[in-house]
C-alpha cells in the first residue's frame, strides 16, 4: 500500500468516526516544499459535516489520526490544509518492502498489448539527428510501457519504395561508376545518401537551365529530365521490371546493413519490421469498401476522396486518378492489419509534430469506416531537435548524420573522462567500453529528459558534463554507490529496527515514489518524467553521501541499513535509466 493510499483510507475512516458516514472522499498529496510535512490532506470538503472552521477541522482530524495510528509522526495545519509527517518507523517499514522487492518499480501485468512504431526511415539516406530523437523516444516509450506491465511490440515501418529511392538509384547509375560500400569504403546507407544528394545537384542544374531557356520555374521543376527519369523508374518498379527491381534490392540491402549498424550502436531494437513495399497496397481494399458504404466518393478523374469538411477539415485524397495509393491509404491498411493480427489495445505512432494533421485524419477515417479501435490509435507527436549550428536539410547534404554524432559523442566522452582522471586502473578495453557507455548515456539522457512535445537544442559538449542534470552525472553516482558496496563486502540481512534520520526518510520517499512515477510516465507517454526522477534521486543521494560518511559508521545495524539503502538507490537508478536504454557502469 502506498503512503497516499494509507493516509487516504486512514483519514476517511477517522473522519467518519468524528463526523458520520457519507463524507466526501479525501485525498493525500505530497506536501509542497515550502511547508513542513510529507503529505497534505485538504479538509475543506469536511466543513459542512464538522461545523468547524478549517483550522479546527484540520486539527481535530490530525489529533484523531495521531491517536489511532502510530504511523503518524506529527502534523500541522495551515488554513484548510492538514500537513502530516509520517513516523520514521513507518518509513523504515516502507523501505523493508522496497528492499525485499525483486524488481522495485515494475508494475503488475495489465494484460494489454501495445504496439509502438518508431524509426520509420527512408532508404535513400542514412539516419540523422531527427531519427535519433525518434528512435530513442520510441525505444524508451516501449521500455516504459513494458515497465507498466504491458505486452509491448516494438515495430518499424521502413519506407523502402517511392520516388525518393528511385532518385538515389538513378544517380547511382549516372555517377557512381558501379561503386559498392566495399569498394568505396563507406557504409551502404551513406553511399546511397550521397547518391541522393548528387541527384538533387543534377536536378537543380537542369531546372536552372530550363529557366534560363525561358521555361517558368513551376514548369521547369516538372520538366527536368532527371525527375522524369526517376518517375519512369518508379513506374517500372511498380510493374515489376526485373532490372529495376534487382537494382532496388541491391541498393536497399546496402542501406539495411547501414541501418542495422547504427541501431546497434544506439542500443535500439525492434520486434517486428514492416516494409512499405509489402504494405503500400493494403489499404486499397478498405478504400473499395468505403466507396460501397458511401464513406468515400470518386471524382470525375477517377481519384477517390474522403470529405472531412463536416469535421472542420478538408477533403483527403486516398487514391490517385491512376489508381495508385498514397501514404494515408497505406496507413489505413497497416493499422487494420495490425489490430487484426495482434488484437492491440493501443497503437502508438512516434512521429514528428509536422504530421499532426495526418494522424488526426487517419483516426477520423478509420472511425468513419466503422473500426471501434480507431480511438486506440495514439500519435506521440514530438518536436524537432537541432544543434547550435541550426537546422538540417537532407537534400543539400547538410544533415547531422547519426553515425557522425555518435562518433563525436564518443570523442567528447573520451576527452572529458581523461581530463577528469576517471580512468585509474582501467585497461584499454575497459576504457573503450566506458567511453561508449558515457557517450550514449549522455546522448540519450540529454534528449529524453526533455518533454517529447518540445522542440529542443542538443549541445554535445554540454551533455557530457559530469555535474548537473546529465546522464554522466547519474552514471557516476551509480559507480560511486557500487564502489562503496564493494568496499563494504558482503551485505548482511536488513535489521528489523534501525534509526532513520530525515535525509534517509527523504531518500526512502523518493524510492517509494518510483512505481507511481513509472505509472504516471506511462500514462503520459513521457520518458522525461523517469529521466528527471533518476536525476532527483541521484542528486539527493549525493547530498546524503557528502553529509554521511557511510563506511565510518560504527553501529553495525545502522551501517547495514545504510548499505541496504544505497543498494536500493543503485537498483532504482538502474531501473529508471534502463527504461531510457541507458547502461550504468559499475566503476568509473
Amino acid at each position: 500500500m502506498t503512503p497516499e493510499t494509507f493516509l487516504k483510507e486512514a483519514a476517511s475512516k477517522v473522519a467518519s468516526k468524528l463526523w458520520g458516514e457519507g463524507l466526501p472522499c479525501l485525498d493525500a498529496t505530497p506536501t509542497r516544499k515550502e511547508f513542513e510535512g510529507d503529505f497534505t490532506i485538504v479538509v475543506f470538503p469536511l466543513l459542512k459535516a464538522s461545523h468547524l472552521a478549517p483550522e479546527a477541522t484540520g486539527k481535530a482530524l490530525g489529533e484523531a489520526l495521531q491517536a489511532e495510528y502510530s504511523e503518524i509522526g506529527s502534523f500541522n495545519v495551515v488554513k484548510g490544509f492538514l500537513n502530516i509527517s509520517l513516523s520514521s518507523k513507518y518509513w523504515a517499514g516502507i523501505f523493508s518492502q522496497i528492499d525485499s522487492a525483486k524488481d522495485w518499480g515494475q508494475l503488475p501485468p495489465t494484460g494489454k498489448t501495445i504496439m509502438v512504431e518508431y524509426s520509420s526511415p527512408n532508404t535513400n539516406k542514412p539516419l540523422h539527428l531527427g531519427h535519433i530523437r525518434n528512435n530513442l523516444l520510441g525505444y524508451a516509450v516501449s521500455q516504459l510501457l513494458a515497465a507498466c506491465g504491458n505486452n509491448v511490440i516494438k515495430a518499424n515501418l521502413v519506407n523502402d519504395r517511392g520516388i525518393h529511392i528511385c532518385k538515389s538509384m538513378l544517380a547511382w547509375l549516372k555517377t557512381a561508376n558501379g561503386a559498392t560500400p566495399e569498394s568505396a569504403g563507406i557504409k551502404g546507407d551513406h553511399l546511397v545518401g550521397d547518391c541522393y544528394v548528387k541527384f538533387n545537384d543534377i536536378y537543380k542544374e537542369e531546372v536552372a537551365a530550363l529557366i534560363a531557356a525561358g521555361v517558368s520555374e513551376d514548369d521547369a521543376k516538372k520538366q527536368a529530365p532527371s525527375l522524369i527519369e526517376a518517375q519512369e523508374m518508379l513506374l517500372k518498379w511498380e510493374q515489376g521490371d526485373p532490372e529495376t527491381v534487382a537494382l532496388w534490392k541491391k541498393m536497399n540491402s546496402w542501406v539495411y546493413a547501414g541501418f542495422d549498424k547504427t541501431y546497434s550502436d544506439l542500443g535500439i531494437s525492434f520486434d517486428k519490421i514492416y516494409y512499405e513495399s509489402q504494405t503500400y497496397l493494403l489499404g486499397k481494399a478498405l478504400v473499395s469498401a468505403g466507396l460501397e458504404k458511401g464513406v468515400f466518393f470518386r471524382k470525375e478523374d477517377g481519384s477517390v476522396w474522403c470529405d472531412l469538411t463536416s469535421d472542420g477539415l478538408d477533403q483527403k485524397l486516398l487514391l490517385r486518378s491512376d489508381g495508385t495509393s498514397v501514404y494515408m491509404t497505406q496507413d489505413l491498411g497497416t493499422a487494420e492489419s495490425r489490430f487484426r493480427e495482434y488484437s492491440l489495445d493501443e497503437l502508438i505512432y512516434v512521429v514528428g509534430d509536422e504530421q499532426n494533421y495526418h494522424f488526426q485524419v487517419l483516426k477520423l477515417i478509420l472511425g468513419k469506416l466503422g473500426f471501434s479501435w480507431s480511438d486506440a490509435i495514439y500519435h506521440l507527436s514530438y518536436g524537432m531537435v537541432e544543434l547550435p549550428e541550426g537546422k538540417m536539410k537532407s537534400r543539400e547534404g547538410t544533415v547531422v548524420d547519426a553515425d557522425d554524432l555518435i562518433t563525436k559523442m564518443y570523442e567528447e566522452a573520451k576527452e572529458t573522462s581523461q581530463e577528469l582522471g576517471k580512468l585509474e586502473g582501467m585497461s584499454a578495453a575497459e576504457q573503450d567500453e566506458l567511453y561508449k557507455m558515457i557517450s550514449l548515456g549522455a546522448l540519450k539522457y540529454f534528449i529524453l529528459k526533455v518533454d517529447p512535445r518540445k522542440t529542443m537544442l542538443f549541445n554535445p559538449k554540454e551533455s557530457i558534463d559530469f555535474n548537473g542534470n546529465t546522464g554522466p552525472f547519474i552514471q557516476y553516482t551509480h559507480a560511486r554507490i557500487m564502489s562503496i558496496l564493494r568496499k563494504a563486502g558482503a551485505l548482511s540481512p536488513l535489521p528489523e529496527e534501525c534509526v532513520v534520520n530525515a535525509k534517509e526518510i527523504r531518500l526512502i520517499q523518493i524510492l517509494a515514489s518510483l512505481p507511481g512515477k513509472i505509472g504516471e510516465a506511462g500514462s503520459s507517454h513521457s520518458p522525461a518524467l523517469v529521466a528527471n526522477y533518476a536525476y532527483d534521486l541521484a542528486k539527493e543521494f549525493n547530498q546524503y553521501y557528502h553529509e554521511t560518511p557511510i563506511l565510518k559508521e560504527e553501529n553495525a545495524s545502522i551501517l547495514t541499513f545504510r548499505l541496504h539503502l544505497i543498494s536500493a538507490i543503485a537498483a532504482a537508478l538502474r531501473k529508471s535509466m534502463g527504461i531510457l536504454g541507458i547502461k550504468l557502469p559499475e566503476r568509473m
